[in-house]
């Protein structure tokens, strides 16, 4: 049987003219039993459309902030650097593998793309929440958890850790805002960030604001969720 060959979306380095991917991403992929390609950033929808169409399963791995404009907003002063040929790419990835059921795995930033693909929003800046929050943007080695996520259960993501909570690492400093129709809140910090969200369907399509690929060397149990992510593809397409 051929192994599931997976998309993973890159960060556009626009000075450099480069794309690039950490090899923690294409490890977990290659680990878990997959094939990793990386995507890069391409001009024309229909290139866009027609490279989605060559995989079975594609992540769109973390990075920076996408572009508000994107959800309707004015940039706040607490907005990070935007790479717009990645978010064009990234939309047209998420919106074509949500309308064709092609399986969809975020990372970080990777999750909030899937939201606002979806039309939902995300916060410019945790501190907007007007909420006292945990800290979400840590200053620890990137392997390293610093705080808990509670899973709700009967979700896909408590079938795959079998437990009621986790500690995670975190880089981020925006989060969901509002869900779009078609997701749920399969997780959440201990401040009501959304840490993790799932199809409300019978699409495969998983979302995590933490950062489990640079983790699961140290912690085996992180690499569940690649692997569950391909394991699923392998079964769809025997059906």
């Amino acid at each position: 049987m051929r192994k599931p060959v997976i998309g993973i979306t890159s960060v556009h380095q626009e000075e450099e003219k480069v794309n690039r991917v950490s090899l923690w991403y294409t490890g977990a992929v290659e680990m878990s039993g997959g094939i990793p390609l990386i995507i890069p950033t391409l001009e024309k929808v229909e290139n866009i459309q027609e490279l989605a169409r060559l995989f079975d399963g594609i992540i769109l791995s973390g990075g920076g902030d996408p572009d508000p404009l994107l959800f309707g907003e004015e940039p706040v002063p607490e907005q990070g650097e935007i790479e717009p040929p990645r978010d064009y790419l990234e939309i047209t990835l998420a919106e074509q593998a949500l309308n064709s059921g092609l399986p969809l795995l975020g990372i970080c930033r990777g999750m909030q793309m899937i939201n606002l693909a979806a039309g939902g929003s995300i916060y410019q800046d945790i501190g907007m929440r007007n909420k006292k929050n945990v800290k979400h943007m840590q200053q620890a080695p990137r392997w390293y958890p610093t705080h808990s996520v509670y899973i709700t259960p009967q979700s896909r993501l408590a079938s795959i850790f079998k437990r009621e909570n986790l500690r995670v690492n975190s880089f981020h400093h925006q989060s969901v805002k509002r869900l779009a129709n078609g997701l749920t809140s399969c997780a959440h910090a201990s401040d009501g960030v959304v840490e993790a969200l799932e199809s409300t369907g019978e699409n495969l399509v998983m979302g995590v604001q933490w950062h489990p690929e640079t983790m699961w060397p140290r912690d085996p149990d992180m690499l569940k969720l690649f692997k569950t992510f391909i394991q699923e593809i392998e079964i769809r397409e025997k059906v």
